[in-house]
Parts: structure tokens; C-alpha cells; sequence
């Protein structure tokens, strides 16, 4: 075997293209699944907002209830997830 044909091609990737890409590798999808975080907690938010407004409205609150407390445990766990998302990884 030749000297040349156990060289690798020289990369056309910038640095700063290769620190992506490690990156990437590390937690992959990761921007996916923080704007999937983001927008299943504005969701339940808007879910919390409309639940508060039929309580405030006299609506019957066996029904509101129940519903108020599911928004605001889905935006509790997309806060908790999001948060997780962001620890740096080792």
C-alpha cells in the first residue's frame, strides 16, 4: 500500500460545523424535542386559562376542575422535561 491511499481526504467541514455535528450526536433531535416541550406547555397553559375562566364564570366545577388540574400537571411536566433537557450532559 502507498503512503497516500492511507491518508483521510482532507474535510471541507468548518470547526465550527463539526462541533454541531458533535453535538448533535450527543443528544440527537434535541431542538425537536425542546419546541415539542414548549409547545405542549403553551397548550396546557392556554388549557389552565380557559379552565380559571369557566370557574370564574360559575361554570359547574366537577368538570373544571379535574380538567384545570390535567393543564397544569402537563405544563409542571414539560417545565420538569425542558429543565432536563437543558442539564449538560457528561
Amino acid at each position: 500500500m502507498s503512503e497516500s491511499s492511507n491518508r483521510r481526504p482532507k474535510s471541507s467541514l468548518t470547526p465550527e460545523d463539526y462541533a454541531r455535528l458533535k453535538a448533535e450526536l450527543k443528544a440527537p433531535y434535541r431542538p425537536l424535542r425542546q419546541f415539542v416541550y414548549f409547545a405542549c406547555g403553551a397548550s396546557g397553559l392556554l388549557g389552565a386559562f380557559v379552565m380559571v375562566m369557566q370557574l370564574l364564570a360559575g361554570r359547574s366545577g366537577t368538570n373544571a376542575l379535574p380538567s384545570l388540574a390535567l393543564q397544569i400537571g402537563v405544563v409542571g411536566l414539560m417545565i420538569g422535561l425542558f429543565r432536563l433537557e437543558q442539564r449538560p450532559r457528561k
